[in-house]
Parts: C-alpha cells; sequence; structure tokens
C-alpha cells in the first residue's frame, strides 16, 4: 500500500537490537507480549523508538511473525507519528492552569506540540530537566486508555523516561488508578514504559511491569546511524562513537563536542606543519587551567587521528609506522598525567616535536 495521504517526515529507521527484536516479535505473533512492561537499558540506546516499532507490530494489519510490514497503513501512521490509536507520552512542563480538567487540556496539547517536533525533526534531543509526567499526564493517561481504538484492534500507550513519573504528587486516586491500570490494563491496550534507572520508579510500580532489558549497540551500528543521517565529518562522526559508548543518544548530544574538538585538532595539527614558531604559539594559547576539559578532549582527538594515519599507512613502511606508534604512545602518556599537575602548554609543545613531519 502507498503512502497516500501520510505525508509527514517519519521517523529514523530503527538501528541494532536485531535478535531482541526478534525475539519480542516473536511474542507479539504468539499473543504472548505483555500488557505492560518497561523497557530498561542506558540512556539513549533507542528504548523509546523500540517502543515505537512494537506499536507498530501490535497494530500491523499484515503481521509475519516477524516484525511490522511496514506497507500498511497502520504501519504508515504509527511510524509518522500520525496514529490515533499510539498515545506517546514524554516529559512535559508542568500545565499552569489551576483547574484540573484544564490542566489536562494543557497537558494534552503541550504533548501535541512535541509529537509535532518529533515529526519536523526525527532525531531530537532529551526532554528539558524540569519536565515531568505531572498529575495532568496521569489523568490524561486514563482519559486515552479508556477511549475505544479508532482504526486498530488495539490501542498502544508508551510513556518515555518513566524516571520522571511523578506519583508522589498526585492524589491518592489518582496514584491508585495508574497502580491499577499497569496491574489491569484494559484487554485492548498494551502500555509500555522506558527508564534508563528503574531503580527511580516505585517499586509498587515495577512490581506491575515485565521487565524488556535493551542493550548497549555495537560501535558499527552506532557509526552506520550516524552516517545514515549525515552528522558530522567522518573524524568527528569517529570521536562520537568513542564517547557514545553503545548510545545512540550520547553520540548525538557529543555531536557539537565532536566538531568542536576536529576544529581544534585541525588548528593544532595545522601549526606543528607550520613549524616551531606556530605550535610555540599554540601550545601558548592552550589555557593552563583546562587540563581536564579542552585539553584532553583535544589530545583524544588527536589519538584518533594518528590511529586513522596507522590504519591508513602502508605496511611496508615499517619506520614511519613506528613514529606513528611512538606518537599515539606519547599522546595516551600525556593524557594519563593530565589527570594529575601536567602543564598543558609544555606538553603541547613537547607533542609538537614529536609529531613532526608526520601529520
Amino acid at each position: 500500500m502507498g503512502r497516500g495521504r501520510f505525508d509527514a517526515m517519519a521517523l529514523h529507521p530503527l538501528a541494532g537490537h536485531e535478535a531482541l527484536r526478534n525475539r519480542l516479535a516473536g511474542a507479539i505473533a504468539s499473543g504472548r507480549f505483555p500488557q505492560a512492561s518497561l523497557l530498561t537499558g542506558p540512556q539513549g540506546v533507542g528504548k523509546q523508538r523500540l517502543a515505537l516499532w512494537l506499536a507498530q507490530a501490535l497494530l500491523c494489519e499484515d503481521r509475519t511473525g516477524e516484525g511490522p510490514c511496514g506497507r500498511c497503513s497502520d504501519c504508515h501512521r504509527a511510524l509518522d507519528l500520525a496514529h490515533p490509536d499510539v498515545h506517546w507520552f514524554t516529559p512535559i512542563p508542568r500545565p499552569k492552569a489551576t483547574d484540573p480538567s484544564k490542566q489536562i487540556d494543557e497537558a494534552d496539547a503541550l504533548l501535541g506540540e512535541v509529537i509535532q517536533a518529533r515529526r519536523a525533526k526525527p532525531v531530537y534531543p532529551r526532554p528539558e530537566g524540569t519536565s515531568s509526567h505531572s498529575v495532568a499526564s496521569i489523568r490524561l493517561l486514563q482519559r486515552k486508555i479508556s477511549l475505544t481504538p479508532v482504526l486498530a484492534r488495539r490501542k498502544v500507550v508508551i510513556l518515555g523516561d518513566a524516571e520522571r513519573l511523578v506519583v508522589q504528587e498526585a492524589s491518592p486516586e489518582a496514584a491508585n488508578a495508574i497502580l491499577k491500570l499497569l496491574e489491569e490494563p484494559p484487554a485492548d491496550t498494551t502500555i509500555m514504559l522506558t527508564a534508563a534507572d528503574p531503580q527511580a520508579l516505585l517499586p509498587t510500580i515495577r512490581s506491575r511491569l515485565v521487565p524488556i532489558r535493551v542493550q548497549r549497540l555495537p560501535d558499527e551500528t552506532v557509526a552506520a546511524f550516524l552516517e545514515g543521517q549525515g552528522i558530522g565529518s567522518s573524524a568527528a562522526r569517529e570521536r562520537q562513537v568513542l564517547l557514545a559508548e553503545g548510545s545512540i543518544g550520547r553520540a548525538l548530544a557529543s555531536a557539537g563536542e565532536a566538531d568542536r574538538v576536529e576544529t581544534a585538532v585541525d588548528r593544532f595539527l595545522g601549526a606543528v606543519r607550520g613549524g616551531p614558531a606556530k605550535w610555540a604559539m599554540a601550545a601558548l594559547s592552550q589555557a593552563p587551567w583546562a587540563a581536564r576539559g579542552d585539553f584532553t578532549a583535544l589530545l583524544d582527538g588527536v589519538a584518533l587521528r594518528l590511529r586513522s594515519h596507522v590504519a591508513s599507512a602502508p605496511q611496508e613502511d615499517r619506520r614511519r609506522l613506528r613514529r606513528f606508534t611512538a606518537a599515539l604512545r606519547k599522546v595516551e602518556a600525556i593524557r594519563w598525567d593530565a589527570q594529575g599537575n601536567l602543564n598543558p602548554q609544555l606538553a603541547l609543545a613537547v607533542l609538537a616535536q614529536d609529531l613532526r613531519g608526520l601529520v
């Protein structure tokens, strides 16, 4: 089936987690997928994106046992964040209205703005630190769950960043209501929560959810995602992958830093090529108090650049390879010493001499 009128920008493809996806798709096909679950794993590994993929699979008109078909209208609507039976709750600012019913309407409008922003920019940042799932969001969740499905056989509710679920502020009735919903969801409803820190949830909430562990991604998967999204230069992406530790979210968060570090590396190595006067000036421009910040980031960037040179250098040029390897060891030694009282300016001047003729 063609996309027809569904012209909104779709979410980016789900990256990795193939084995987990296969297992969960099989559970859906056999009717064993839990009605209330908790997807846990490091920040930024794709828990909410996986939950949306599961929502597609749950609503798909043409289930194959291998996940959503990606062709039917339910799949397209879910991927375009336009399916009336998929309710994605994210942390939002606290509603300003004082009347409870108006608070619910305001929460609904705020969530609509978030979804609209994510349609426009599928690769999105984390919610602001003050955003939460407040009492108004809980009551809106109750309202959504009480509805009859509009198009599909069932409704799917995703509550992302569940650590920000503020049940402590709710009235006893609201708190008890969400606990009851998690314990006995309506037969036509699937609820998925996501959390990087499940211990931040109340034990009474955790006990009502089936845990699903979402592991870190391989570096190759993170690198392929960044390249597919056209994010950063090749060298910047290499640093992003290093910082990501298996998390696409962390890789995206470090994008600006990676570009800034690459610029600093280019400037330093350009000074090395320019001769003693230029590298002395570059060394003196390094702030002596930044040994644990900009300086160590610069060293990490230089190390990545040297590793790239080692990987591309002709294997028969053993002398050059030895020089690259020695320079890399020097960078790593300086990086270690930088955690103490090392003088960054002197260290850069010494490093520049070792890099002469190499870069």
